[in-house]
């Protein structure tokens, strides 16, 4: 059998997504799996033992429709049996299309059923703490599998090598791996999923008040200025124990030097969900308009702890669409002030410290 599992765009989602291979390849030893993901997306999945081919959607096929035509051309020439079209989006629909597949199982939407032979409606209250982002994946291997597990958590698969080199890399910068460590996702992947800079500051105040911490922050060299604006709200006793100049230069050097990090702490994103396929403690902060029943995966209140505006003013919610949420993100995560949630993040710092090497 060789199956096609189709997911564009964020990193977070091509991670999560990853599940499914685990799952068919546990049920179907010898099929052949591909995967369709967007190529700066591939680091998050490098070495996964149970994927055997990625076909990268670059952004010149993003931007070119005769390149695009020639990749779904040479998707017809695989002859896959089945596809799961997890992204569900317009360019997966023609992919979908185009595979000639006999199984097409993707989720259902009124206007794309009639590209597909399975469609499920994705649930809106989760079963486990695994979240809706991986039951509703998981719904989807149905028309494939006997044996659908209940919960299964992305992983990271990083090699010695590079695990060894974020060691040195740290500890030439002055880093002591026996003391805690923690790294700062101080922005979102966009201003619309990122926690107020102040507020951020308060939270790394408190870390290194309560732990006496080393932080890292997470960013890309041109988010320089925004990083450099938290730390500049931060205590000066505070920015004594950052290590502003210390990040990944690529996203695996970030997911290797995650892997030593105590825990992970800041806006819901990507890194997040990287932290816990590394299996890294978090602790997030969710921005008003995202629907933490989706994304808060395997979430336990010790080691993966998330907070949201929803947990603490309910009120604010009550009859309020995404898009409503959305446009008034900006006050809404102004009122999300660190006193909330002060407390969850002393229990979680102290419940999660512990040496690293």
């Amino acid at each position: 059998m060789k199956i096609l599992i189709i997911q564009q765009k964020m990193i977070g989602d091509v991670l999560t997504t990853s599940i499914l291979f685990e799952a068919l390849k546990a049920e179907h030893p010898d099929a052949e799996l591909h995967y369709v993901i967007n190529s700066h997306t591939f680091p998050v999945v490098e070495n996964n033992p149970f994927i055997d081919q990625f076909l990268f959607i670059t952004p010149e096929i993003e931007d070119s429709k005769s390149k695009f035509l020639t990749f779904l051309k040479a998707i017809k020439k695989e002859k896959y049996d089945a596809v799961i079209d997890v992204y569900s989006k317009f360019s997966s629909n023609l992919i979908t299309k185009f595979s000639g597949a006999k199984i097409k199982i993707s989720k259902k939407k009124w206007y794309t059923s009639h590209y597909y032979t399975h469609t499920f409606i994705e649930a809106k209250t989760p079963k486990t703490n695994a979240g809706l982002a991986v039951e509703n994946r998981l719904q989807m291997l149905q028309p494939l599998c006997e044996i659908i597990p209940q919960r299964i958590k992305p992983k990271v698969y990083l090699k010695p090598q590079e695990i060894e080199n974020a060691k040195l890399l740290l500890t030439r910068s002055k880093i002591n791996l026996e003391q805690p460590l923690y790294m700062i996702s101080v922005l979102g992947s966009g201003d619309n999923k990122t926690y107020p800079l102040s507020h951020m500051a308060d939270i790394i105040d408190a870390i290194v008040e309560e732990t006496n911490g080393q932080i890292l922050f997470n960013y890309i060299p041109k988010q320089a200025h925004e990083a450099k604006t938290v730390y500049n709200f931060c205590k000066a006793e505070t920015k004594q124990h950052i290590y502003f100049d210390v990040f990944g230069k690529s996203l695996r050097e970030f997911l290797a030097i995650t892997h030593h990090c105590t825990a992970l702490i800041g806006n819901e994103g990507g890194a997040v969900n990287m932290a816990k396929a590394l299996d890294v403690p978090t602790f997030t902060i969710f921005s008003p308009w995202i629907l933490k029943e989706a994304w808060s995966m395997f979430e336990d209140n010790k080691k993966n702890v998330s907070v949201h505006l929803k947990d603490f003013q309910p009120d604010l919610f009550i009859d309020k669409k995404t898009k409503v949420l959305k446009s008034n993100q900006k006050s809404l995560y102004e009122q999300l002030s660190p006193h909330y949630f002060m407390d969850q993040l002393i229990v979680f710092l102290n419940n999660n410290i512990s040496s690293i090497s």
